[in-house]
Parts: structure tokens; sequence; C-alpha cells
């Protein structure tokens, strides 16, 4: 018999699709799309939901253009994968389609892995040649108009097809590329920009915001003759986050590798050469490959990336060179930039965000900033926007606006943008997060150097650091004295041994920060922590952050009460991401805390499978960990990436990081499901749940008094705490069904 897991929604058992019989029906394709999203989608946004108040009962047999079997559709679940079937047939042009029960009833999990590793994947990953131009190079960010009657920091185009990119001056086989192909393909209206020689400076950044192109990535020849000139390049494969996102984007194309490593491994490769091309041409790896960009990086990850990728490719000739070559380009971005006047703190030994640039960040819409410019708008007795042309023109000086936009690119170098953790002080931070990454980076050096380059690594010119040697050979034992620096600064400046939890350090006064971030997990992740502050963080830390839905990425007290003044921010309280859930997972469990792991797991997969099954198949960046139903719904700032499609999802946002989190997201062997967990505040449903009118996630349960018991106590106290034991075991008895889900990879 096939298992089941639990579903929300009217009338769906959901099975694994392999285990279904394979009843069919033909149907024609127009009018039963019409019928069911006329009968369903009853709040007219061509999606089918909870939000929606129709039968959620179709009776597709009734359709059907031969004499096949015939069947209902149930529940919001089968119904919107069907209307994602016929959207689908029709986007491909057939007038006809067969259905098979199997598809509409397939194992939410199983489809939504199905999708990434088959269609989504390829439909974010682009490249920067004459076939693919066209779709990366647009710059969906600063052709922004707000309702708030500020405008953006940066013109647009004057005509909407334009494209812009810029090229550095060591590439001049790719200017002659791009030059080639704007002039046999007039109709792209493709503008190629030399970088000029020399330092990037602020002043030049601001210069050219007014102009915003796309950056020039790795390019590889063709070997083929007779090709047109054209086609004698080829862009290097990169993947995008979704949604109006076309850029290579730092630390989400990290995450997103962790779920391509096994499928799509080509593209991974692209990403590591094109992030080695960034450190060579630009400096660093970019926050994301456009112009506006070039004076900021993102969270430095290349070495983790390299080594994985490494283990993926070793049996392939040029592997280790391609790893010697990621390991250089780390060590020149970590001396040229991360641990260099202004990032590096003296005193402390350790590393802040301190991007360059001047203005306001030009790929912001500008109601981010109302509240900033308000008190300005007041003093110059002008309108938001004309206070904001203003100073992005420099027209008015003010240096407390100076200072905040300092701190503000530091946020987005973050890669936090925004929080109440950082804002308005993030340049002057060694964030604890930047530092794990850095002591990381030291170790993996270290480590590689060891292991595949006989503990001697050569440094070529390609990657020397200005005024360095080349041909000077680093052993792994200067790595590991970096390392164990950095620790003994880690240990002495961001540990609260008081509060048992690592802090941020401000620079500036010399004191440690009250913000509390679930960044302090990182130093599990990247093993800086020692046994005793690890059980200290898991005691006193992890609990600030552990929600119904997973880890919220900051703490309550942190974000604050939400005003006017104090506006909710997307990486503050309740709101949860994949890239903390990942690190925070494989940190527990390297300490050995396999039970808050595999708990933290389930949440967290819950809260996004009820998502995709609830919400049509949607899957989005971040989600509020505070609430069972509906946690996609999210406004803050900048909305939610990944909400904006119609009748079928096309590639989800940063899905791989879903994709990591669903192989993560299987229960240890060593998990405890039943016995020791404390209801309070340890279970996998603390007792929040039962205070919930309708807890949907044990609705349809296949043990029917679970769901009746836990109603029937929603107000009992201590009174009864056996009758509740009584009925968490039964709860946690179903669960146990659920281990055999990951088993066998079902969910």
């Amino acid at each position: 018999m096939a298992s089941t897991i639990p579903i929300a929604d009217k009338g769906s058992t959901l099975t694994d699709a392999r285990d279904n019989d394979e009843s069919s029906v033909s149907i024609d394709v127009e009018t039963t799309m019409r019928d069911l999203l006329a009968s369903e989608d009853t709040d007219g946004n061509c999606l089918i939901t909870i939000d929606d108040r129709g039968p959620k009962d179709f009776p597709l047999g009734r359709y059907g253009i031969s004499g096949e079997s015939q069947f209902d559709v149930q529940g919001v679940y089968q119904l919107s994968n069907l209307l994602q079937e016929l959207f689908l047939a029709q986007q491909q042009g057939r007038t006809t389609a067969t259905i098979k029960r199997a598809q509409l009833e397939e194992d939410p999990v199983h489809r939504l892995s199905r999708l990434i590793t088959t269609t989504w994947w390829d439909n974010l990953t682009r490249r920067l040649d004459a076939d693919g131009l066209s779709r990366a190079a647009p710059d969906n960010l600063t052709h922004h108009r707000d309702a708030e009657g500020i405008t953006p920091t940066v013109s647009t185009p004057k005509s909407k097809s334009s494209l812009r990119i810029y090229v550095p001056p060591a590439a001049p086989e790719q200017f002659a590329y791009y030059s080639t192909v704007a002039e046999d393909r007039p109709a792209m209206n493709l503008d190629v920009q030399w970088l000029p020689e020399g330092e990037i400076t602020a002043d030049f950044i601001k210069s050219i915001n007014d102009q915003p192109g796309i950056l020039a990535l790795d390019m590889e020849a063709v070997d083929f003759q007779r090709q047109s000139v054209t086609k004698q390049m080829k862009g290097v494969p990169f993947i995008v986050p979704g949604d109006q996102f076309n850029e290579l984007y730092n630390w989400d194309a990290y995450f997103c590798t962790l779920g391509m490593l096994d499928n799509h491994l080509d593209v991974v490769k692209g990403i590591v050469k094109n992030f080695i091309f960034e450190i060579k041409h630009y400096g660093k790896v970019l926050n994301a490959n456009r112009s506006y960009y070039l004076g900021r990086a993102q969270p430095p990850l290349l070495t983790w990336l390299a080594l994985k990728t490494f283990d993926r490719t070793k049996h392939e000739p040029d592997a280790l060179d391609n790893l010697k070559a990621a390991i250089l380009a780390a060590r020149k971005e970590y001396h040229a930039w991360w641990t260099s006047a202004p990032r590096l703190d003296e005193e402390s030994g350790l590393s802040r965000y301190r991007p360059i640039g001047k203005g306001s960040p030009p790929e912001c819409r500008p109601s981010v900033f109302a509240h900033v410019f308000k008190p300005y708008a007041k003093k110059y007795d002008r309108t938001l926007r004309e206070v904001s042309d203003a100073y992005n023109h420099g027209s008015i000086s003010e240096p407390d606006l100076d200072i905040f936009f300092d701190h503000d690119r530091a946020v987005r170098e973050s890669g936090h943008d925004t929080s109440n953790r950082v804002e308005g002080v993030c340049a002057d931070l060694a964030t604890v997060d930047l530092n794990c990454l850095l002591f990381q980076i030291e170790n993996d050096i270290a480590s590689t150097i060891h292991t595949h380059f006989n503990d001697g690594l050569t440094i070529t010119e390609e990657y020397a650091i200005p005024g360095e040697q080349v041909d000077t050979v680093e052993t792994s034992r200067l790595w590991r004295e970096r390392a164990e620096k950095r620790k003994a600064s880690m240990d002495k400046y961001l540990w609260n041994e008081q509060k048992g939890i690592y802090l941020d350090y401000n620079t500036v006064t010399k004191q440690q920060s009250t913000a509390e971030g679930v960044t302090c997990l990182w130093p599990l992740w990247c093993g800086a922590a020692n046994k005793s502050q690890a059980e200290k963080l898991v005691e006193h830390a992890l609990p600030k952050f552990e929600c119904i839905g997973g880890l919220s990425s900051t703490s309550e007290s942190t974000r604050g009460t939400v005003t006017e003044e104090n506006p909710q921010k997307q990486w503050d309280y309740p709101y949860g991401w994949a890239p903390h859930q990942v690190l925070a997972l494989d940190g527990l469990r390297s300490y050995g805390f396999h039970n808050e792991a595999d708990r933290l797991a389930y949440r967290w997969l819950h809260t996004l499978t009820e998502t995709f099954r609830n919400s049509n198949g949607t899957v989005v960046e971040k989600y509020d960990v505070t609430q069972l139903e509906r946690s996609h719904a999210v406004d803050a700032e900048y909305g939610n990436q990944g909400r904006h499609f119609k009748y079928a999802p096309q590639e989800g946002y940063v899905v791989a990081r879903t994709n990591e989190i669903l192989k993560k997201g299987r229960l240890t062997e060593n998990a405890d499901s039943v016995g020791r967990l404390d209801v309070e505040a340890e279970g996998f449903f603390p007792s929040e749940v039962l205070s919930l009118e309708e807890p949907r996630i044990l609705k349809d349960c296949p043990a029917p008094d679970v769901e009746d018991m836990l109603l029937g106590f929603a107000g009992c106290t201590g009174d009864c705490e056996d009758l509740l034991w009584t009925a968490w075991g039964k709860a946690f008895d179903y669960l146990s069904l659920l281990e055999n889900e990951y088993e066998a990879g079902r969910f």
C-alpha cells in the first residue's frame, strides 16, 4: 500500500505518483482550462490556491474526448497541478492533452525536486553571448517608478530595447566579439563600452549610473571550423536567482550550486570560472555583474564551492588546474579586498563589510528610502523626489545621508539587505558572518595546499596582489596560523560568554552589538566554536530564532516594534531564508546536535512544502516562519520574489536552495521523534499549534483521533498533562511515517 503524507485541503490524499494507477483521460486543453478556472479560481489571479473558494472538486472525466476511465480531481493541490499541466500543454502548442491521475497525485516533494532538476535549472541558466545577451543583459532593477513620486537614481536607456555591456581592459577578445555582435545584429541595439584602465573609483561608478550595463563574464572558444565570428565564442553559463533578476548574484549562486552538483555540473563549473574571471578583472566576486555593483562584493564562499566542485570532478584531467585557479583567485580576493583597508580593522584583526560608492543604491526602488529622505524634504521644503534627485546629483550636501548610505551599501554587501541587526552601523561592524567565512577560507586554503599541492602553492603573476613577488611559494602553515589568529580574535571580540551567543563587534565604539542574528550559529558551520561554546549556543541562542516554520533571521527583540520610522525589513524576524537553514543544519550536525538539526529540517521542509502544495507550486525567496499557512505572503520592502506568475511556475526562486534543504532534510538514523522531545519547546509541533482553531498540519491525518484529541485539549494546561502526552505520542507515531518517507526519498 502506498504511504501517505499530511495534506491541508479538501478531499485529496497525496500518494507518490510512482505508486499510483495509470488512469488517464484525454481532454481539450482550452475548454478544460477555461472551465477549471471559472470553477476554482474564484479570486481571478490565474492560480488555484487555498485562498480560492471554489468547490475543490472538478469532474475531469466529463471532458474526456474518448471513452477512457473517468475520475474527479479533488483538493487544491491536485486542481493546481491540473492547471499547471494544462498551461504547459498550451505553451507547447497542443490543443489536446492526456492527463494521468498519477501526474495530479504526485508526491509534492518529489514533484518539486523533479521540476527543479528537469525544468527550472534550465530556465534559470544564462550566457553572455550572441544568443544569450537578449535574455541576460536587460536590467529589470533600474527601470522602476514608484507611487511615492521619487525618481530612480539612474535614468533608463533611451530605448527599452537597448542593451549595454561593459568589458574590462584586459579582455580585448571579448570587446572585439561583442562589437561584432552589435554590427551583425543591429536590432539588438547593443552598446559595447570599455571599462577604464587602473582602479575603479566611487566617482567613476557614480559617473556611469546614468548608463547602467551588464558586466562581461568569462567566455570560451568554440572549436569548430568555418563558424561565423559570433559563433566562435560562447558564454560560460551561470545561474540567476529568478523572478526579476538576470544577473549572476554572488551568494545566491553559491547556494544554488549546492542543488546543482548532482545534475547540472557543467553550470556549476561555469559559475566557478565566472567568479574567477570577476576576481581577475574586477578585483572581487561582485554583488552581481552590473555596472553599479563595481564597488561592492558579497559574502565570500569561493573556496567552499571550488572544493565541492573538485570533489565531483576530480576524475577530469583539468580538475586540479581548475582548483588551483580558484584557490589562487580566492587568495587574491582575500588579500586585496577582505583583509585590506578599509575593511580590515587593525586593532581587532577582524574584517568588515565596507564597499565603495556614492549616493543611494541605483538598484533600489526609491520608496525603500522614503523614510530616510522624508526629514530632508521637510528641511528643504521639497518633495521626496526633488530632495532625492538633489542629493544624488550633488546639489545638496548632507553628511548624515552620506554616512547612512555608506552603511546601507555595507548592508547590501553583507547579503542581508536589509536588517535592523546591521542597518545604520554595518560599515563599522566586524560581523560574525563575514569573519566565519574568512575563517573558513583560511582553513580551506590551508587544507588544499597541504592535500592537493604537496604543501606548496606557487603564486603566479595573474593572481599576485600589487607589490607581491611572483613565483613565491606559500605553505599550509601560514594559512593555519591566520585561521588560529582569527579564531582568537573571534573569541575575544565576538563571543559573549555570559549570554552564550556570538555578537557582531562595533570597531568604532569598541563594544559588542546587542542585536541578535541567526548568523551567530555560523561558527558551528565553519568549526570556530569549541565544545562549550557550541553547547551554550544551542541552549541559549538557538531558542531566540527557532520558530514553528524554521529559523528566523533575527530575534524578535532585534526586529523591534514595526513603525513608520522602523519599517519591517526582509532579513528580520519573522522571516526565514534558506541559506541560514542550510548553514545551521550543517553546523548543528557537525557538532553532534542531530535532534535539533532534524527538528529544524522538518519544520523548514513543512513550510516550503505547504506553500508549494497549497499555492499553485509557489517557491519564494523567504517565508514567515511564525506561520503554518500562507507563510509566503510577505510584503516587507521588496515583497517576495517568486510569487508573481500565472498558471504555472516556470522557475521558482533560488530553487537550488530549496533543493538543498530537501536533500539535507532527511531525518538521521539517531533522530528521536517521540520520547525525549519536550512538548512546550522542543517538539516538531510545539504547543502553539494547539491554540489554532484548525491546525491544518494535522488535517486528514491517517490516525483520525489525533486531530480530535489535540483540538479537544486546545485549552489544556498542567492539569491534563498526561492526556497531552498521550495525544502527542499518537501524533509522533504519525510522524514516524514521515521518517519512512524520508528514507524512501519521498519527503
